[in-house]
């Protein structure tokens, strides 16, 4: 008899918790915890604001190309907002179509980009059951190339650039592991360095004005 009694509470018990466990399932936010994806879009740079020259058309030509690669992030869902680090790292393709001009004081010659480092944070609002509108911002590091000629000595050499990143996306999740996401961010460099591949110190950092602007998409997965 009491055996039957504990079999008769324990099915009851399960039958009442399992409603209340299902919703929990159910409840569960998909944009909280480690998250990371892959990357790919269109990636612009050109003179920024206080260097451009409307005069001359070939000044002001911008580097354009595609990049790719890969970021990672933990979120973490607060109820009224999702916020959370984040970190990137990608190539770009991007450079000058011309072979003769003065990209804006780098000299005569051409430019194109090379890996990009981010490191920052978003914050979001989640919209619906899927849907994450979010902004975010942070530390940017860029390399580029610039092969270059003054006249009467050619160039060949990297800079290394620091900077800011400040963009804004929508995030949809497909499920509590899989999701996709698009958006625009823009970046803007303000000191720079030469970089001489070991074979002399780097240079001096030295002002520069760079704007950087991306659309990419992104796929990704939640662990």
């Amino acid at each position: 008899m009491k055996n039957t009694v504990a079999t008769l509470l324990a099915g009851t018990f399960v039958t009442a918790a399992s409603p209340a466990l299902a919703q929990s399932v159910e409840d569960e936010s998909p944009f909280t915890g480690l998250r990371a994806q892959a990357v790919a879009g269109y990636d612009s740079t050109r003179a920024g604001s206080t260097v451009d020259d409307d005069a001359n058309q070939d000044n002001d030509q911008s580097a354009e190309g595609a990049l790719y690669g890969a970021a990672v992030g933990y979120d973490i869902d607060l109820g009224s907002v999702v916020i959370g680090p984040e970190a990137e790292f990608t190539w770009s393709s991007a450079k000058t179509e011309f072979d003769a001009g003065d990209f804006e004081g780098f000299g005569f010659g051409n430019v194109s980009a090379d890996r990009d480092l981010y490191l920052g944070a978003r914050i979001g609002t989640q919209v619906g059951d899927r849907a994450l509108a979010y902004v975010k911002g942070g530390y940017s590091n860029a390399k580029y190339n610039i092969r270059s000629n003054d006249g009467t000595t050619e160039f060949d050499n990297d800079y290394d650039v620091d900077g800011w990143r400040l963009g804004a996306g929508v995030e949809y999740a497909f499920s509590q592991n899989m999701f996709v996401n698009a958006e625009y961010r823009y970046s803007n460099y303000s000191e720079a360095e030469v970089d001489f591949d070991d074979t002399l110190p780097d240079s001096e950092r030295f002002g520069v004005d760079l704007d950087r602007h991306q659309v990419v998409v992104g796929v990704g997965v939640r662990f």
